[in-house]
Parts: structure tokens; sequence; C-alpha cells
């Protein structure tokens, strides 16, 4: 379904709800699936507006978000839908999610993040447990339970996503037989509870300091600690080993107030469900970054390996999975998906000059470094938000203009490409001493797709390297961004 059909859908269910119509409908950051979403405002009256074409996922969502809600835990309100066109209007719960209080942290894990980490790790507890009483798993999908199938889809994810990829050294009949060991010990655990199956930062939305659960629609039966494994282990979050242990302890104190449970057994089984939350996480990674060569999870990588090697040396897993360990190991000493040491980038000659510019007003700018090379990237091929009235008079940087292109448009992937093609240079330039390095992008009119796309890079250069860079915007610095 094209954009504008979607608009007019959401706008028509807006409309029915609150008995206006919306004055603004924003694009928002694109998730990791089909799902489109928007922020609809008229006034102070706002609601998220989205559209899925998968049909299944439509009616989970809905039908849970009404259960759960009716339950008075903490999820969206569901306003209204329309599930033959399947678009649905829900709460709006802000801008703010968990994982963008990490992105603030730092290396240091403050006392107010902690207590943030406790308060949901109490309400996921309700959400399993009492959000579990009545629900109708039939309308899970793709599968009512998280059972030996389930799991083994993911073992063999990780595979032929990850291991075979980074060419690992494995006997495939013995780690096949390991996948089987681990599903039949992991399942012995009580699994007759709602389990949300993504539970990470990114679908936690923090409102008024209590944080409030989206993106439940892939729930089904299982087991209590998988949720909790994959919150506290979530790769880039990089919860200290204290605090993940001071957190586990939280949690176990706030089931005991709901159901009465074996805190040893609990635990014994919890690193189990540890180690098979990062074995599917690594799938997950290698097909984004290493099949999809999408960098935010190339990086990731690291930080999952190094949750694998710290559960290798500091927990006795009850279950004899000799193969599986090998192929981690090899991953971890292997060192192979370590990052660019990033104090040698940040203490190099190199300096990169990023730039936006114009080809109708003022074409390729000039190299004066005397190296007279570097990148041009052409833009004008990507679909152009200059072009809707709505967004004539903002730039790139701009978070309707961002979400549009993020959203509507092939710069994603042609971002990756320059991502790959801009690194291997900079590494080479690092290891040579060079001292200079221009890339440009241009556009049409140097606004919209040439900015975001400079912003982008340079954002990525800095966090991948420190290198030292140089940023202009040609035309919107000719302006003084007045459009």
């Amino acid at each position: 379904m094209n954009q504008r059909k979607i608009e007019a859908l959401l706008s028509d269910l807006f409309e029915q709800w609150s008995g206006k119509d919306p004055s603004l409908i924003l694009p928002l950051a694109p998730s990791g699936s089909d799902r489109i979403y928007y922020r609809l405002k008229e006034g102070d009256t706002s609601a998220i507006g989205a559209y899925n074409p998968g049909e299944k996922e439509n009616k989970a969502f809905v039908s849970f978000s009404k259960h759960f809600k009716a339950k008075d835990l903490p999820v969206p309100e569901i306003f209204l839908e329309n599930l033959d066109q399947k678009v649905y209007l829900q709460e709006d719960l802000g801008f703010t999610t968990l994982y963008s209080y990490l992105l603030q942290k730092g290396d240091y894990f403050p006392d107010y993040l902690i207590n943030i980490y406790k308060k949901v790790v109490r309400q996921l507890a309700r959400l399993q447990i009492s959000g579990a009483e009545g629900l109708d798993f039939d309308l899970c999908f793709p599968r009512e339970a998280f059972d030996k199938q389930s799991m083994l889809w993911d073992f063999n994810y990780f595979k032929y996503y990850f291991l075979k990829p980074a060419r690992a050294d494995f006997d495939e009949e013995a780690l096949e037989n390991d996948f089987h060991t681990l599903s039949e010990y992991l399942l012995q655990t009580d699994t007759n509870f709602f389990m949300f199956r993504d539970f990470q930062t990114r679908n936690i939305m923090i409102k008024n300091g209590d944080p409030y659960f989206i993106d439940y629609q892939g729930g089904r039966r299982g087991a209590l600690q998988y949720d909790l494994a994959s919150l506290l282990y979530q790769a880039k979050a990089n919860i200290p080993p204290d605090i993940r242990i001071e957190l586990l302890e939280y949690y176990l104190d706030a089931v005991e107030e709901l159901i009465s449970i074996d805190r040893k057994s609990f635990t014994e089984y919890y690193y189990g469900y540890v180690l098979m939350r990062c074995v599917q996480v690594l799938g997950a990674y290698g097909f984004r970054g290493l099949y999809e060569r999408k960098e935010h999870f190339l990086s990731s990588i690291p930080f999952a390996l190094r949750n694998v090697k710290w559960i290798f040396e500091n927990i006795n897993l009850s279950v004899d999975i000799p193969e599986l360990k090998k192929a981690l190991q090899y991953l971890i000493e292997s060192k192979k998906f370590e990052p660019f040491d990033k104090i040698k980038a940040s203490s190099s000659l190199l300096t990169v000059t990023i730039n936006s510019f114009s080809y109708k007003r003022g074409g390729i700018p000039p190299d004066n470094s005397g190296n007279e090379g570097g990148f041009v990237f052409d833009c004008r091929f990507i679909h152009n938000p200059g072009r809707y009235e709505p967004y004539k008079k903002l730039t790139g940087r701009d978070e309707a203009v961002i979400n549009f292109l993020k959203h509507h448009s092939q710069m994603g992937g042609f971002l990756n490409n320059v991502f790959r093609i801009v690194d291997q240079a900079v590494e080479d330039y690092i290891d040579r001493s060079f001292t200079h390095l221009m890339i440009n992008f241009g556009c049409t009119g140097g606004q919209h797709r040439s900015v975001y796309a400079a912003d982008a890079l340079t954002k990525h250069l800095k966090e991948k390297y420190g290198v030292k860079i140089k940023l202009a915007h040609i035309e919107q610095e000719k302006k003084n961004w007045e459009n």
C-alpha cells in the first residue's frame, strides 16, 4: 500500500476517534519490521497510527493490547482499528524509549537508570504472569508457544546466518545434537507464561518516569527467564555484571509476590536462556550485518560475543553442549569481529572533510587540500521529500524529513553501501598515515537528501573511528538554514 493511501486511512481513523482532522501526520523512525508508524496530532490531541501488512500480527497485537489493558498492565490503549485495511490507532506514549536513556549514560551505569530498570522488571513480571491469565494463545504468531521447534528455528538461523558466514569451525551433526540437547533442557522449566519474545529497550517507552511496553505482537507462551535474559543481556546495553545480578534478584522478588518459585532452579535455567538469547541475537546480527551489511548490527556483534564469553567464564551451565561451546569459543578467540582500534584512529593524522551540496546551484565542491580526490555520492536518485508541500521548508535535519527518508526512500540501503566504501578508505588512510579524505553528497537543492546523508556519515565515522571531521552544508549555510 502506498504512503498516501496509508495516511488517508489513518487520518480517517483519527477523525472517527477524536472528531478532528489531524493537522500533523508525521512518519516515525522505522522499526526492524514492515510496520510503519505515524504520529497524528490536532492541537493537544495525539495518537500513534500503525500500518502493518501482517494480518495475523495485527490481530494478535490488538487482541493482546485490549486484554492487557483490561488488567491494568502498562501497554498502549487501542483507540480504533480497521484490520481489513491493516491499520489501527493507539495511545501516544511520547518520544522517550529506555534505549534513549542508554545512549546518554556513557561508560557509567547511574543509579537513576538502575531504578528505571527495577520498575521495568517489576512490570515485566506482571505482564508475564497476570497477562497470561485468560490470554487467547491461539492468536500467537507464528506459533502458540516458544517450543522446541521455535528454538530449533532460532538455532538454525544462527548456524546459517552467523556461524557459516563467519567461517567458524564446527562439526554440523554434533552441533545439531547440541541444539536438541539445549532445547530439551530449557523446556524442562515452567513455560506457561506470556513470553514477550523481543523484550529489549527499544520496545520500552518511558512516560512520566514509568515504563510502558510496545511491539509484543510476536509474544507467545513460554518461560519467564527468556524475556529477562533478553533485557539484561541486550548487547549494547552493556549492563555491568553486579547490576545484572541485582536486577535478577529484584525481578525474582517481584515474581514471588505473584507466584511461588524455586529461586535456585529458576536461576540455573535463566543462564541457559541467556545463552539461548545470545545465540538468537547473533543469528539476527548475522543476517542484518553479515548478509545485509547493516553497520548497526555489525557493531553489535562484539558486545553479544562478550556476553557469551562472560557466561562461559562465570557460569557452570547444567547442560552439556560441547560443540556449540567450541564454535562460540572459536568466534570469541578469533577476534574477527572486534572493531577497528579507535584510539589509533582518533590519534591519527587523518581529517575527513564531508560536504553536502547542490548540483543545481554550486556543483561539486573543489578539493583545496591538494589531493584532488575523494568521493562524490549522487543522492538525486533517492525519493525526494522536497517534492511534497509539508517538507519544502524543512531540511535533512528535521525529524519529519529524517523519518520520510528512512521510511519512504532507498536512503538506508544507499548509506549502508556508502559506509562500506568509506570505511575501507578511512582504515587504509589511517594505516598509511594519510592526512586528508574528502567526501561530498549532492542532491538537487542541497537541502534534504544530501544534508541527511552527510550528517549520517559524520555520525557513523565519529562513533566508529573518532577521526577528525570537518562538516559543511554548503547551500544551507549560505542561506543561514532559512528555507
